[in-house]
């Protein structure tokens, strides 16, 4: 079966079941997939020294000792607890191991993941460190990968990862997202398509196909997919308007344009902000089912 990264410190209890980010999500997505017949693959907490290889030192320690100041804290969304760092670390190391699973099984999936807001010197958006970005660097320190793609479908622009790997010959940024979402400033990645407030299934599902195949067209090593369920209609933030079926036809796409191509996808599971989080976590199920 699809190798499936998890970890228990992926939902952060002290988030409160009222907060926009819907922390919940994570041990529904488990529960749901359990229920399902998978079974998962444990991470490691990533290790200080590789959260190095995408942020600074000084921004790292402030995270792991909960010393940021409450300005920077309040930009990233959470209270900075013991809980939140464990919760970041953990899921830097599921998408470190999600991809090593990729280059070996042809996919694999870290069951959180896709904080593509986290820059070199900060968080944001509730993203604390960028998992991708971490995973990427690592995999090309070691020679397991020559060059990489990041094809990412959340509503909102990847701009920390853009930033982390400006001038990165050897990283391709791709980010497909609502153009009139936040964040206000969007530095570019190598590719950039920002669609119109409200945009439907047929014509989101038409950019996509463009948009993928220049990101597969560099010949990528390996993707990492950011597959945010944010574009749904029903979410809170998102300001695009797919069905779950526009959703699933996105997943499957992406994969089978990988699989098609023998490139190595290892998927994160991104944004979803609707009120109901049990909604939320079925369709980011559909990234599983999509890769299965």
């Amino acid at each position: 079966m699809l190798p499936l990264v998890h970890h228990p410190d992926y939902d952060a209890h002290t988030v409160a079941d009222d907060h926009r980010f819907p922390m919940r999500k994570y041990a529904l997505v488990a529960e749901m997939l359990q229920a399902e017949g998978h079974a998962f693959i444990a991470p490691v907490h990533a290790p200080e020294n590789w959260l190095h290889l995408a942020h600074a030192p000084a921004y790292v320690s402030a995270i792991l000792s909960q010393t940021l100041d409450a300005k920077a804290a309040r930009t990233i969304g959470f209270e900075m607890t013991p809980a939140i760092a464990r919760r970041s670390r953990a899921a830097v190391g599921g998408t470190c191991l999600a991809a090593r699973l990729a280059l070996e099984h042809g996919a694999a999936v870290n069951l959180a993941g896709g904080s593509h807001h986290a820059g070199p010197e900060a968080g944001a958006g509730f993203c604390v460190f960028n998992d991708v970005a971490v995973a990427a660097k690592l995999l090309l320190e070691e020679g397991a990968v020559r060059r990489v793609a990041v094809i990412d479908c959340d509503v909102h622009h990847g701009d920390g990862t853009a930033l982390i790997f400006a001038g990165e010959p050897r990283v391709f940024t791709a980010s497909l997202h609502c153009q009139e979402n936040w964040p206000r400033t969007k530095p570019p990645s190598d590719l950039d398509i920002g669609l119109p407030k409200g945009t439907g299934d047929a014509a989101y599902l038409a950019a996509l196909e463009t948009f993928v195949e220049q990101a597969l067209a560099t010949a990528p090593d390996l993707v990492f997919y950011n597959a945010g369920v944010d574009p749904h209609a029903d979410d809170r933030l998102g300001l695009l308007s797919l069905t779950d079926e526009g959703l699933g036809a996105r997943d499957r796409y992406v994969a089978a344009a990988c699989a098609s191509r023998a490139i190595p996808l290892c998927g994160v599971l991104g944004g979803g902000y609707s009120t109901d989080p049990r909604a939320v976590a079925r369709r980011h199920c559909g990234l599983v089912a999509a890769l299965n």
